[in-house]
């Protein structure tokens, strides 16, 4: 007899298989010592589409919405090559799943999918599409080392346990479904002109949208304000200082005349230190990271980097068994990881400069389990990395680095603050002068410190000093800074809460109680599709809303789903169905009427138009895109990539592509460029010179790219007659 394992993915299935001896590799499952462990793609099953419930749905109508079924109905996935077909290796291993759920000799079956609401959905619409009858248990751990995995297998669940994260990663699902499809076919049908033209509306991708937005108008309508600041150079034998002209608590002036006044009346006199004030500060490490911190972390340190790609790298690492489950909101440790902490942390600290430094300790501020919801902050395994790739080793070395931090001596710095006074006729003139030294390094030794501190020089109260140059400085208030993946994902994550780094109780409390935009989870992913959608560009680190996603926001009549707290409550509602304190059936009719409302505010809505194929400045975009040309399959524009010059409208399915690494033209000794490209779309044929033969011999030919007659793929044809 044996038992059934299913892992989300075939890396895990490898994990489980290692830890519990299974030697014997099947296609599609790994079996010995009484188990058998098979895996899913990820999802293997998506909802149907509205076509597939009414074939007249296959042309969109809007007499046709809102479309809500009475019972929501699964398929197999679709190819991401055509959303026509099914995914023929998500079909297979079904199959596969479903002959080993009906072999006689598996007694149960173990969900060891990962632990959160996404992970319950991939094996619970799986078991209810096999329609499984045998007992199913259900695998809860937090890392893939050999003994976490023994210990979960030692304490499984019964799956009726997990009804409520059932309920609510199905509650999510069907949530999004019912708005995406709704909104933006009526919303398309409504606002969009030109074939191939989408508008994009979700219930998490409006209010992110929403919150660039709001910075960028921020920005244009800040008027810049000229103040002015006396500074002056205090002077004693060897050593000097510079301080600020203060009043009360002012340092900054309207009056630029006043203040030149001041520094003539001070210029060359002698001042004397009424304060010099010295305060010893400890400075601690940052919490522990959760994915949102860590992506923050990541992207603002290094160029180039998007929150998409740290959380591909942190998955990686947590299928290599290196790091702890990434996508979590926690930034502390359950209390009961104590002695497994502890075990990791000698095993890290075995041979670093300040080994001896290293301290195992409980602080609250690591173990707390008011402060973990679900799964415990992201820390390193004991597992040791063999061979990282280098994107691998940033991300690792980041949580490992943050992770020692915690263990470290805390930081001291000595804050000093000068106060200087010089006499003049009218009035006594204060001077404040600001600094700190680094008194106690700590654990600033692992994750570096600002070198940028303003040090200050040894003296007294009582001493003399003279005061020189004197300088009246004309500055501008700025306005705030663009947004940033790094800066967005913490205003998804607090719902537009500002909270300091040691003020976070409250900051967790609505967190934990899931009052956010998206999870951790999925903001990376939302963050990618507002550029997909062409709402939002980048310009170096920073995000800015384009005149597609300025439009929308301006004029979409669905003013909730662009409101931070409206979506907050939402997402708070699917966390209290997770806890069992709301029903999924209760949401879910709020939901439903909430996209029939909608529609029908949409379909009463003014005309006017969002989107239009034929704006120019739509289709350039703000970042300057050079067109190439119209795409022969859809017409959208073509453009060039990091890897092909394609077509705009790929997001929307349209495939055509000429790739650079092209392997007809490779094996001529040929890569295309954009001339070509361009001649090749405003002619449909063009000349290539210098092409090489497999013999050695150079030849010139016409070339068309053409689509095949029995698919969706172009293929180059050859010809040597100029027409």
């Amino acid at each position: 007899m044996s038992r059934l394992i299913l892992a989300e993915k075939p890396s895990v299935a490898r994990n489980i298989a290692t830890a519990l001896g299974c030697k014997n590799r099947k296609d599609g499952y790994i079996s010995g010592n009484g188990y058998i462990i098979t895996w899913a793609f990820g999802h293997l099953l998506q909802l149907y589409d509205c076509k597939d419930y009414e074939p007249k749905m296959k042309t969109w109508r809007m007499d046709y919405f809102p479309y809500i079924p009475k019972h929501f109905k699964y398929k197999v996935k679709t190819s991401s090559n055509n959303k026509n077909k099914r995914d023929l290796c998500a079909y297979k291993q079904l199959k596969i799943i479903d002959s080993l759920v009906k072999s006689s000799d598996v007694t149960e079956i173990i969900s060891a999918v990962d632990f959160d609401r996404e992970g319950e959905v991939i094996s619970t619409l799986i078991w209810n599409y096999l329609k499984v009858r045998k007992p199913i248990y259900r695998l809860l751990i937090n890392e893939w080392t050999p003994e976490e995995i023994h210990r979960g297998m030692g304490n499984l669940k019964a799956n009726q346990e997990m009804k409520n994260l059932q309920d609510a990663g199905l509650s999510r699902q069907l949530a999004d479904w019912a708005i995406g499809i709704n909104f933006t076919s009526a919303a398309t049908l409504k606002y969009a002109r030109g074939k191939g033209n989408l508008l994009n509306v979700g219930r998490v991708l409006l209010p992110t949208l929403k919150i660039i937005y709001d910075r960028d108008k921020e920005i244009e309508k800040f008027i810049p304000q000229d103040y002015y600041k006396l500074k002056v150079k205090f002077n004693r034998d060897a050593l000097e200082y510079e301080g600020v002209y203060f009043e009360g608590k002012i340092d900054k002036f309207d009056d630029k005349e006043k203040l030149e006044a001041i520094s003539k009346e001070i210029e060359n006199k002698e001042g004397d230190i009424i304060q010099n004030k010295k305060e010893r500060k400890r400075q601690y490490p940052p919490f522990l990271f959760n994915l949102s911190n860590l992506q923050g972390f990541i992207t603002n340190k290094y160029k180039g980097w998007t929150s998409d790609k740290v959380l591909k790298i942190s998955q990686a690492l947590y299928e290599k068994k290196l790091i702890t489950y990434p996508r979590t909101a926690s930034m502390a440790l359950e209390e009961s990881l104590k002695d497994r902490v502890k075990r990791v942390l000698n095993t890290l600290k075995k041979g670093l400069a300040y080994e001896n430094e290293i301290k195992f300790n409980t602080s609250s501020r690591i173990f707390n389990n008011k402060k973990v919801e679900s799964h415990s902050a992201i820390i390193p395994t004991y597992v040791l990395p063999k061979s990282l790739k280098e994107d691998e080793k940033k991300v690792y070395s980041a949580i490992k680095n943050r992770f020692i931090a915690q263990f470290m001596p805390v930081a001291e710095f000595d804050h000093t603050e000068i106060i200087t006074k010089v006499q003049t006729k009218d009035k006594d003139r204060l001077f404040i002068s600001k600094g700190k030294i680094l008194v106690k390094e700590g654990w600033l030794k692992i994750e570096g410190r600002n070198s940028k501190d303003e040090l200050l020089p040894n003296v007294e109260k009582g001493d003399r000093v003279k005061a020189t140059k004197p300088k009246v400085e004309c500055n501008k208030t700025k306005p705030p800074n663009q947004h940033t993946e790094k800066t967005l994902l913490k205003v998804m994550e607090n719902c537009g809460k500002r909270v300091s780094q040691e003020d976070t109780e409250e900051m967790l409390k609505s967190i934990l109680s899931g009052y956010s935009i998206g999870t951790p989870a999925t903001r990376a992913d939302t963050i990618k599709r507002l550029k997909a959608a062409d709402y939002i560009g980048t310009k170096g680190k920073s995000l800015y809303v384009k005149d597609k996603g300025i439009k929308l926001v301006e004029t979409f009549p669905i003013r909730d789903l662009f409101n931070l707290d409206y979506t907050g409550r939402l997402e708070k509602t699917l966390s209290d169905i997770e806890k069992g304190k709301f029903k999924k059936e209760e949401f879910l009719d709020y939901i439903f009427n909430f996209t029939r409302d909608g529609v029908k505010k949409i379909i009463e809505d003014k005309d006017r138009i969002i989107v239009d194929i034929n704006d120019k400045e739509e289709s350039k975009g703000k970042e300057g895109v050079e067109i190439l040309g119209k795409c022969p399959q859809c017409g959208h524009s073509i453009i060039e990539g990091k890897r092909g010059f394609g077509c705009s409208n790929w997001k929307n399915g349209c495939q055509f592509v000429i790739w650079k690494n092209d392997k007809y033209l490779a094996s001529m000794k040929k890569k295309p460029t954009k001339t070509m490209v361009k001649k090749l779309l405003a002619k449909g044929r063009v000349e290539v010179k210098g092409l090489i033969s497999k013999k050695g011999n150079k030849f010139d030919a016409i070339l068309a790219y053409e689509k095949n007659k029995d698919n969706n793929y172009f293929s180059w044809k050859m010809d040597f007659e100029k027409k």
